[in-house]
């Protein structure tokens, strides 16, 4: 039993070392929201006007090939350059500056306009996963001064993505990023304490409790974590405690491209609508070495609080002391639970 499933109360997050506000009382207010169905716009399989249908020239003037599978090419406008000359500003402690180098890249999901992870049969999210991890490995042979390779989806327009054809990116990077320098800190921290990756003790516990799980299959569970803090945020996490997307087998691979449509089916369901999210795997560093104490996992963090049009903003006291969720994890778990995984009509 919870003692804190009315009150106000915080938790921890041990993967950061940060703590969340949770209010779970504040769901007592009187207005909570409608839950309506937001318009959705009818998307041909082909949009000439797309520049990442294919056969179409790109904003950056490139044309894309008459692909029929999945395709990657270099971000037009990436963050970062390959290129990029080395060069520090330590004239002043406190104000320092680095150069930084990196590869960006887009990855096309499918040559369907109008496919997504909802809709794309399991076999062609499975070759996504595959470049996931063709993409992983080549990066790494090719660039050994990177350190890190983020693969990302930002979904709908609503979280920034500049076009509804599917696809996500990959971002690598000569250092650790702040988020996940904090996860490779904590979790190699917990290995040499006991001999095992946190993430798995985590989902050993998770499974007794059984409050927070959402749904999995044989190699992967589906989880809203003890300490999120998005309304609707989970975690995808296997079942063996592999380094990255590249280790994984091919039943492994399989698993999760089903995982993927699942979870997708029911985001969508939950609202009636082509749920928005930005989701990403945290794998464990390039160029590195063995590292026993990463565990591969994926974060989906989900905006959408009561209906397809009312969202959490990060604002004010997130945005100047921390972040605060009302709805608790589990309720959250509790209403995924529920979800089917076949889309709304």
């Amino acid at each position: 039993m919870n003692p804190f499933a009315e009150a106000p109360h915080r938790r921890y997050n041990p993967l950061t070392g940060e703590w969340i506000l949770v209010s779970p009382h504040r769901t007592k207010r009187p207005w909570q929201g409608q839950v309506e169905k937001a318009v959705e716009v009818e998307r041909p399989s082909y949009d000439p006007t797309c520049y990442l249908c294919p056969g179409n020239e790109r904003s950056g003037g490139e044309r894309n090939p008459d692909y029929d599978s999945t395709f990657v090419f270099p971000n037009d406008f990436g963050a970062l350059l390959p290129d990029t000359p080395p060069g520090e500003d330590t004239g002043h402690p406190l104000f320092k500056a680095q150069a930084e180098r990196g590869v960006c890249r887009v990855i096309c999901f499918s040559p369907q306009h109008n496919k997504n992870f909802a809709n794309m049969p399991v076999p062609d999210i499975n070759r996504v996963v595959d470049v996931w991890a063709d993409q992983t490995t080549s990066l790494e042979q090719e660039f050994p001064w990177l350190t890190y390779v983020q693969i990302f989806e930002n979904r709908t327009e609503m979280m920034g993505a500049s076009s509804p054809h599917p696809h996500g990116q990959l971002w690598a990077t000569e250092r650790l990023s702040r988020e996940i320098d904090k996860e490779d800190r904590a979790q190699r921290a917990y290995f040499e304490q006991t001999g095992h990756t946190m993430l798995a003790d985590i989902l050993a516990e998770e499974r007794q409790r059984d409050e927070r799980l959402v749904f999995g299959n044989e190699h992967w569970t589906v989880l809203v974590p003890y300490w999120a803090v998005w309304p609707f945020e989970v975690m995808v996490i296997g079942h063996r405690p592999v380094q990255w997307i590249a280790d994984l087998s091919p039943d492994e691979r399989v698993a999760l491209a089903e995982v993927l449509s699942r979870l997708t089916l029911r985001y969508d369901n939950l609202f009636k609508t082509t749920f928005p999210y930005s989701m990403g795997f945290h794998q464990a560093p390039v160029n590195s070495g063995a590292q026993p104490h990463w565990h591969l996992h994926a974060h989906y963090y989900p905006p959408l609080l009561r209906s397809a049009t009312v969202r959490k903003h990060m604002v004010g006291f997130e945005m100047l002391a921390g972040p605060q969720r009302d709805i608790t994890p589990e309720q959250a778990a509790a209403r995924l639970r529920e979800q089917s995984e076949v889309r709304y009509a």
